[in-house]
């Protein structure tokens, strides 16, 4: 089961950055967090987080787009494309 995905839509080959943040699954991933900030969180926002579609981005300058997936283990694993 997948349970977050990250993107690096510019990666550079040294370190990954997370540039887009996404989190599945049923239940609200957010809850503890609310809880933990004890802050309000803006619903709107928060709801593009929790998608399997990606929001669109330009074309990288070094050429490369890395995407890693953690599953709700823990295991995670990380690809790299040509832009």
């Amino acid at each position: 089961m997948l349970h977050c995905w990250f993107i690096d839509t510019n990666y550079n080959e040294e370190s990954f950055f997370v540039r887009h943040a996404y989190f599945l699954g049923t239940s609200d991933p957010y809850k503890s967090l609310k809880t933990t900030l004890k802050t309000e969180i803006n619903s709107e926002a928060w709801a593009m987080l929790k998608s399997d579609t990606f929001r669109p981005f330009n074309r990288p300058s070094t050429g490369r787009i890395a995407v890693k997936v953690i599953n709700h283990l823990g295991d995670e694993v990380m690809k790299v494309f040509r832009a």
